[in-house]
């Protein structure tokens, strides 16, 4: 079928709040009453605002659907739209905007914390179709309401992606994400030593044909046709000043290999590229990978 002008590549479902930043002298840090740090700034890029962004970045027409508050916060999701020229369609969050706090130490990791009490609302159920109906791909964050939308999603006959994040394996919150999507991401961060039961549960009993696990600088495992196999880490094109964003950006470079119909082998690489140029951008700044250098990258380390 042709596509038009009004088509879309991918939906993205939840994940828009803002992020404060901090930068502090170690993690974790010591027990003190104060200290001084280098820099505290507030900015919008939660996972479902950076996957947006590096999927628009590689040149995927991407549609971004979240609940956002009419406050500050709500602002900074808006303008971090606008200016990356992707779409936001955002009922309201009667609780205010997502936000957290990030602490990220010299060596680029980060600890981060999460206000529950934001958000609230839902997705019109006519909203979510119609936007689906015109998709190739919906990714699914596993912040609340998207997962009221997954049985939408189904109807309209998308493929769906989500990331776990740092899911144990256990908790309920995470299993109809994990059941329902087509290509699961998730981090080895909380799993036992050996993700790989992990892994085939999650191909075993739902829908996925593809579940990767990534391990930062260790590089990641896939379960791609029933095999599970290793996805080496890309050598980062600068030194690594912060991991903050690094899973959303394997995600969307990922997406856009297996969007192109790219095998699993190659979709790795995208990933792990894309992931490794996140590092290398502060916490402070919105960015992303391009297709050019993307793809370049990809090819000298093939």
């Amino acid at each position: 079928m042709e596509r038009t002008k009004d088509d879309l590549d991918v939906l993205v479902l939840g994940g828009a709040g803002v992020d404060t930043i901090v930068y502090v002298p170690e993690l974790p840090l010591p027990d003190a009453d104060s200290r001084l740090v280098q820099g505290v700034l507030a900015r919008a890029g939660h996972t479902g605002d950076f996957v947006a962004l590096g999927l628009n970045r590689l040149g995927l027409k991407v549609h971004h659907l979240d609940v956002v508050g009419d406050d500050p916060e709500g602002e900074l999701v808006r303008a971090f739209h606008r200016e990356h020229g992707i779409a936001l369609t955002a009922p309201h969050a009667p609780h205010g905007t997502r936000r957290a706090v990030n602490l990220v130490g010299p060596d680029g990791r980060r600890a981060s914390l999460y206000d529950g009490s934001r958000g609230g609302g839902h997705y019109p159920e006519e909203t979510v179709a119609a936007h689906a109906g015109r998709a190739r791909h919906a990714h699914v964050s596993i912040t609340q309401p998207a997962a009221d939308a997954l049985p939408v999603l189904r109807r309209a006959g998308v493929t769906v992606s989500t990331d776990l994040h740092d899911w144990d394996g256990e908790a309920a919150h995470h299993l109809p994400f994990a059941l329902a999507a087509d290509l699961v991401f998730l981090s080895a961060a909380a799993l036992p030593a050996d993700p790989r039961p992990t892994m085939r549960r999650i191909a075993e009993e739902g829908r996925a044909r593809v579940v990767v696990v990534t391990a930062g600088a260790q590089g990641a495992l896939q379960l791609a046709d029933g095999t599970i196999s290793r996805i080496a880490p890309a050598v980062p094109p600068a030194p690594v000043v912060d991991s903050n964003g690094a899973g959303d950006a394997f995600a969307a470079g990922y997406l856009y290999g297996w969007l192109r119909g790219d095998d699993a082998e190659r979709c790795g690489r995208l990933g792990a590229v894309a992931g490794a140029h996140a590092c290398t951008v502060p916490a402070t700044v919105a960015d992303a990978v391009d297709e050019t250098t993307l793809l370049r990258a990809a090819e000298a380390a093939h």
